[in-house]
């Protein structure tokens, strides 16, 4: 449909017409599931909205949403199509690791792969619009939806909010026409990754550099790529909440950002600006959001039940409403709807498309590539001609998915038992349990499921005794511990950020009997794993890591592959630490190596500043040496590159890959500056004894920064460039930009 065809539907609409595209409803609404009765009648939901609605999320599967459609169409006015939404964050049925694990690859190209797949999938069942990717920059362990981020680092996180944003729609704008491809929707605008204490849903308090600076880039990253979609965060920004805040709404993202698509409101985030305390009632908070931009009102009728009115009555120019409607009719002819609504459902295809042998496989690239080694003393890769006993909740486990896997099945996920057993060695392999997931300490909820055990006294002994018979008869023990997969993500801020009790007493009794231990971590958070660290031999972190995650696990046990990830966020030393990250300010007081008597300076008296593993850390099972910094200059101008270099050489017996990491220190400037600052990596495999020469160029814009003047410029002066295997490198060499 072309624009003017667009305008004159606009201009040929109803009010109540218009402002019933603004109403997002769940799928229930249109299956039977629900009505507009009872409960839901509350939120001001009429038959009649629900008959003229925008858009739709939560439905899924390629008949049903044809059907709805179908149905919808054939009542509604102007025969406008709806739009249908739903939180596919690492996959749809075919799940990848989740996107803490994706940033730990240190490799977006795979992430827009395992995009394009999702998109696929999603995109056969029906659905037109993901709300992924969360590009939410994190520091704090505490917040659950760490999981759902790719990390601590402002600069890996908008290269990964660019290549999700082109995996799902495509490389440019007009792409999403095309077969396979959907919508996607950059979330959470801005700052939910900075709740105070951890605590989900919590005040943010940023100062507006801090925000500006390493909160707001992964939105503009993935705003620039061409998301179709924004979504408003929950939280405070200047103590105004985000979905009616007009300052961060029109001036950031609609003026400074340039963003021209549709913005969406979480989940009832409208209503909840009541709560907040920021409007009287819900007729204030239409009047709030709409003057702020927010298109679209999920799942509440705020909109339906008071913008109309407010248009009558000259509260709100009729204007307002049609350019949120403008916008959301533009992205359904983007999609192609007018056109052909279906798009592509097509229920042969999902029987085809849907983790298919080459999803899997994809899935499962995904998943060792994330894998981060922590620590490993000789024990890893595993001996096959030792006797090797697999113990832990997570050995027949099939719950490897992520909270965030709304309609990942665990039926398709291979356990770690059925993956050891499909191998030549399996055979000999020894298996016990050990102990339960949680014990009975924990009650978990998630969106459609709840958990909790109640094992008797008895059980767990029995449990735990077979487990140290086997460690004892055992040469290796390899420990599958971790979180349960609903103890991250929303809703799921924790204090104590360590395995469930009943775990660490199984991996003390075990180290007890048998010192070659290797732990397998699952986790959907940085953990404190002091004890675990200090006792087993080795520890890979695996994330939640999908469907295909026991099959990757046992390739790289097994030696067939190599660990390669680096942490995409900083392991604690402590929950007392965070938050912690690697790009601090250094303070007028820095905590200086060696000096820890010297009393005031910027330090704990009872731990150490630094994290027990950094930003950017991990290990292989070779080593690699690294030379000093080298630069071709000792000074640039602002026309001018830099060329660093040095050489990287694998010391060990085994091929590998290394992320060499370039960061940068500006020495002096007009507002402070971090430490370090990663600006550059590149990854490069060596075989045994080989060595490589790697180079990277350095111009002005890596050294720009929101100065004193509020805008994003270089200063001259002096620079610390850095090239290292983590974040705590000191191999760095001085330069001037003139």
């Amino acid at each position: 449909m072309t624009e003017q065809k667009l305008q004159e539907l606009l201009q040929d609409m109803t009010l109540e017409e218009k402002v019933n595209q603004m109403l997002q409803l769940a799928g229930g609404f249109f299956t039977g599931d629900m009505v507009a009765m009872g409960p839901m009648a509350e939120k001001g939901f009429t038959q009649e909205n629900i008959s003229r609605a925008g858009s739709v999320l939560g439905a899924l599967g390629a008949e049903k949403l044809k059907k709805i459609q179908k149905d919808f169409m054939e009542k509604h006015p102007h025969k406008i199509p709806l739009l249908f939404m739903l939180d596919v964050i690492n996959g749809l049925k075919t799940i990848y690791p989740i996107p803490l694990g994706q940033g730990a690859t240190f490799e977006p190209e795979l992430s827009k792969r395992c995009a394009q797949m999702a998109a696929k999938e999603a995109a056969v069942s029906g659905l037109h619009v993901t709300f992924s990717p969360m590009v939410d920059l994190v520091r704090d362990a505490r917040w659950g939806r760490v999981m759902e981020s790719t990390g601590e680092d402002p600069y890996l996180n908008s290269l990964f909010a660019e290549a999700m944003v082109k995996g799902y729609q495509g490389d440019q704008s007009d792409d999403l026409r095309e077969p396979y491809r959907i919508a996607a929707c950059v979330k959470h605008f801005a700052g939910y990754g900075a709740p105070t204490a951890g605590r989900d849903y919590n005040t943010v308090e940023l100062s507006r550099h801090t925000l500006k600076e390493f909160y707001l880039p992964s939105y503009k990253a993935g705003i620039d790529a061409g998301a179709a979609l924004v979504m408003t965060s929950f939280n405070t920004i200047d103590g105004v909440p985000a979905t009616g805040n007009k300052w961060l709404m029109r001036d950031i993202l609609r003026e400074e950002m340039g963003f021209g698509g549709v913005l969406i409101s979480d989940w009832a985030a409208i209503e909840e600006i009541i709560y907040h305390g920021y409007c009287a009632d819900r007729k204030e908070a239409a009047v709030r959001a709409a003057k702020a931009g927010v298109d679209i009102d999920m799942m509440t009728g705020i909109y339906s039940e008071h913008l109309c009115n407010l248009v009558r009555e000259g509260e709100i120019p009729e204007a307002l409403v049609d350019e949120a409607v403008y916008r959301i009719l533009e992205l359904k002819n983007k999609l192609g709807l007018f056109e052909n609504p279906y798009k592509d459902a097509d229920a042969e295809k999902e029987k085809e498309v849907i983790l298919s042998s080459e999803h899997r496989e994809l899935a499962r690239e995904a998943a060792r590539k994330s894998f981060v080694l922590l620590k490993n003393e000789d024990i890893l890769p595993l001996d096959k001609g030792k006797k090797t006993a697999y113990i832990g909740p997570y050995v027949d486990n099939r719950n490897m998915i992520g909270s965030w896997s709304v309609v990942g099945e665990t039926k398709d996920v291979t356990t770690l038992k059925e993956a050891i057993q499909e191998r030549e060695d399996g055979e000999t392999a020894l298996f016990a349990s050990g102990c339960p997931l949680l014990g009975g300490e924990l009650k978990l909820e998630g969106f459609t499921e709840s958990v909790e055990e109640e094992p008797s006294a008895e059980e767990c002994e029995s449990m735990l005794a077979e487990a140290v018979k086997l460690a004892k008869e055992a040469d290796t023990v390899v420990l599958a511990l971790g979180e349960h997969r609903l103890q991250s993500g929303e809703a799921t801020s924790n204090a104590t950020i360590q395995i469930p009790k009943i775990q660490m007493e199984l991996f003390r009794r075990v180290c007890e009997v048998n010192g070659q231990v290797a732990v397998v971590l699952f986790c959907g958070r940085p953990l404190d794993i002091r004890e675990i660290s200090q006792k087993a031999k080795a520890v890979l972190v695996v994330w939640m890591p999908g469907t295909e995650g026991a099959r990757a696990i046992m390739d790289v046990l097994s030696g067939a592959y190599y660990p390669s990830g680096k942490l995409p966020m900083s392991f604690p030393y402590c929950v007392g630490q965070v938050p912690v990250h690697y790009n601090e300010y250094s303070t007028g007081r820095p905590h200086v190596e060696g000096k820890d008597k010297d009393r005031f300076r910027s330090k704990y008296l009872d731990i150490p500043n630094e994290p027990l593993y950094p930003f950017g850390y991990g290990l292989s099972y070779t080593r690699f040496a690294v030379s000093p910094v080298e630069t071709d200059k000792e000074s640039i101008t602002g026309e001018e590159t830099l060329q660093v270099s040095v050489n990287v050489q694998n010391v060990g017996d085994v091929e590998g890959t290394e992320t060499l990491q370039l960061y940068i220190h500006d020495i002096a400037a007009s507002v402070v500056r971090p430490v370090k600052e990663l600006k550059g990596f590149q990854k490069v495999t060596l075989k045994p004894g080989q060595e490589e020469k790697v180079s990277f160029e350095i111009g002005a814009k890596q050294l720009q920064f929101l100065t004193e003047n509020d805008r994003w410029e270089s200063e001259p002066g002096e620079f610390e460039v850095f090239v290292g295997t983590d974040s705590s490198t000191v191999n760095g060499v001085k330069f001037w930009l003139r």
